[in-house]
């Protein structure tokens, strides 16, 4: 009996792999028309592809746009952050450019000042309570500064230094509104002009020149300079250009606005002006 059902066990074997070798040479033959369960496969397995392909198709396509934004997300990063650098460094180079533009106007400065000994200095500090009053450079009287001694920049004159301690200096400015801060000068043109400095409209940011005689001859556009007969600043240090004439208070005189040449609201670095004997001696001598 067991060997029977051994027997019967091949026998089915058999039977299944010839029935599998017809099926698959009845597969591979060429045909026009596919069998009914072929037909429901191929369906089946086209139903299945379409409903979990698509699916998978936006997951893939999703996941590839989010690494692309990220990739973009980190790509702007870096873009900023070198734009920042960039800005930074063209700020830096800005700042050196006008420090570099400042020191050659003050070393020409130094050069053209032949008659006087030139003290450069830098302002260390400003009071925003009386910006238009003063200003506090590093420079005192070790450095050979004293009081009255004349301020100026490449531009023009700015003011006077109004107390000297022994490493820093006070500087009193044009704008400053002080009735003794008067200075002594002139109109340059084919007959000088003289007068004095004893103002400054602060609407018009202009110094006002008096003393002018009523008879003359101002115009626009001509410059005002230091005459050097007051005894305290030097001969010709340019103050600025005439821009309105008007007539005194009681009409005997004229009053000339003149534009200052430096910018006295903006000063980084002076130069402070020492006499030297000989001009001090040839100023004496034009003035008697």
């Amino acid at each position: 009996m067991p060997q029977f059902f051994g027997n019967k066990r091949l026998v089915f074997l058999l039977v299944s792999i010839v029935i599998l070798v017809m099926l698959i040479g009845f597969s591979l033959r060429s045909r026009e028309q596919l069998t009914w369960p072929e037909q429901f496969v191929k369906d089946a397995v086209g139903f299945v592809q379409l409903l979990f392909g698509k699916p998978a198709q936006l997951v893939a396509g999703f996941l590839e746009n989010v690494n692309d934004l990220r990739h973009t997300y980190e790509e702007n990063e870096l873009l900023k952050a070198r734009l920042e650098e960039y800005a930074a460094l063209e700020t830096e180079v800005e700042e050196l450019r006008q420090e570099n533009g400042r020191l050659r106007a003050l070393l020409d400065k130094k050069e053209s000042l032949r008659d006087f000994v030139p003290i450069q200095a830098t302002v260390i500090g400003r009071n925003p309570d009386r910006w238009r009053e003063t200003i506090i450079v590093n420079k005192g009287a070790q450095h050979g500064v004293k009081k009255d001694m004349a301020v100026i920049t490449p531009a023009g004159l700015v003011g006077k230094v109004q107390h000297a301690s022994q490493f820093t200096s006070t500087v009193q400015l044009l704008s400053a509104l002080d009735q003794n801060n008067r200075i002594s000068a002139y109109v340059q043109g084919k007959e000088n002009v003289f007068g004095l400095i004893e103002g400054y409209d602060e609407k018009r940011r202009e110094l006002l020149l008096g003393e002018i005689p009523i008879d003359a001859k101002v115009e626009k556009k001509q410059k005002v300079l230091t005459s050097g007969l007051g005894g305290v600043f030097p001969k010709g240090l340019p103050i600025g250009e005439v821009t309105e004439i008007k007539p005194g208070q009681y009409g005997l005189t004229k009053i000339v606005y003149v534009k200052p040449f430096a910018n006295l609201y903006d000063i980084d670095d002076v130069i402070i002006v020492k006499r030297t004997i000989d001009a001090a001696l040839q100023e004496e001598e034009e003035a008697k």
